[in-house]
């Protein structure tokens, strides 16, 4: 065989070999959600959407009214991906060293003194920051370093946090008193914002069924730690055409309002549009997808289909689109067409 050839043949190798992952995740991907869907009645596109940035490595924001299933999505899917879970409950009170831990003098049993770091609820796999907007801004940020480095930084020393790691949080958008909004460098550290709407008559009447019995649903494990971090590893395998590249590149641009090509609305109503965090999150759960969808490219369909999710929360409106109630969702529909 000619060296020619033999490359040849290490492409087709290669390709067959990532073709043989790819249909592994998809089935992965599909044992989860089945596992989820036990006890979450109906929302299928936002557990497909959570599962893409999870698999993506990126965080989550759920957005909507209580008592719609926002914890619980969150809970099951920690049961599911069988990872170290922990929850913290947002209140205006709540401190950064809550959150991160702190250093406390402690006692050896020989009368000794030294320091010891207590680690907070941050060091887990999934962290679940329960109704995030009713902290303070000084609480809010002192997750940033998390959620972008994957690190915590106090005293001078720095410590890993274990992988994967998560943060899906959730808030109310009703109640204003008691309640801080998120700054835009946090609400950019997340991946996606989902808002979750109000049940149907079929899902409610699913939930009833579900929680009202004598035993609630089971979950089973189906994942585990070091299978989502090969996961995660794969989606950043997958190819992206440089003419889809350029249309996810178009559609950042055309959300800023100084951009010649952007839609009327754009450069009427938004004084910042998406940052290129927002290009990285769109092209990364577009990935996500297409593995799904079975293919070992990105399309222009797999953009179209998460972008909503990745750019309604990084669109910053002016006076004058809030005043007007203009919906940022709205705003990326037109720029992704």
């Amino acid at each position: 065989m000619s060296e020619q050839d033999a490359f040849g043949a290490n492409d087709i190798d290669s390709t067959a070999a990532m073709k043989k992952e790819i249909a592994l995740f998809s089935d992965n991907f599909a044992r989860v959600k089945a596992e989820i869907s036990k006890r979450i009645a109906g929302y299928q596109n936002v557990i497909e959407m959570v599962l893409f940035t999870l698999f993506s490595g990126g965080h989550v924001l759920l957005e909507g009214v209580p008592g719609i299933g926002k914890t619980q999505l969150v809970k099951t899917i920690a049961d599911v991906f069988a990872l170290k879970f922990k929850r913290v409950q947002f209140t205006p009170d709540l401190m950064p060293a809550d959150l991160l831990g702190s250093h406390v003098l402690i006692e050896d049993e020989n009368g000794g003194k030294h320091i010891k770091f207590n680690e907070g609820p941050v060091f887990c796999n999934i962290l679940l920051a329960d109704e995030i907007n009713r902290a303070t801004p000084k609480t809010q940020s002192a997750l940033l370093e998390c959620m972008a480095e994957g690190t915590v930084s106090i005293a001078n020393t720095r410590f890993n946090l274990e992988q994967p790691f998560f943060v899906l949080a959730t808030e109310n958008p009703l109640e204003m008193e008691g309640t801080f909004s998120l700054p835009e460098a946090q609400l950019d550290r997340f991946m996606v914002k989902i808002n979750l709407s109000y049940p149907t008559f079929e899902q409610l009447d699913s939930i009833v069924e579900r929680y009202s019995s004598a035993s609630e649903p089971v979950v089973e494990c189906v994942i585990l730690p070091e299978t989502v971090l090969k996961m995660q590893k794969l989606v950043r395998q997958v190819a992206i055409a440089d003419d889809v590249k350029n249309y996810a590149i178009n559609i950042i641009k055309k959300t800023h309002p100084d951009y010649k090509d952007a839609p009327p609305d754009v450069k009427k109503y938004v004084k910042y549009g998406s940052s290129p965090r927002g290009l990285l999150s769109l092209i990364l759960t577009a990935k996500a997808r297409a593995i799904i969808k079975g293919r070992l490219n990105v399309s222009f369909e797999d953009l179209r289909a998460v972008s909503d999710s990745v750019l309604n929360h990084r669109l910053i409106l002016n006076f004058e689109g809030l005043a007007d109630g203009v919906s940022a969702s709205a705003i990326v529909v037109q720029a992704v067409n």
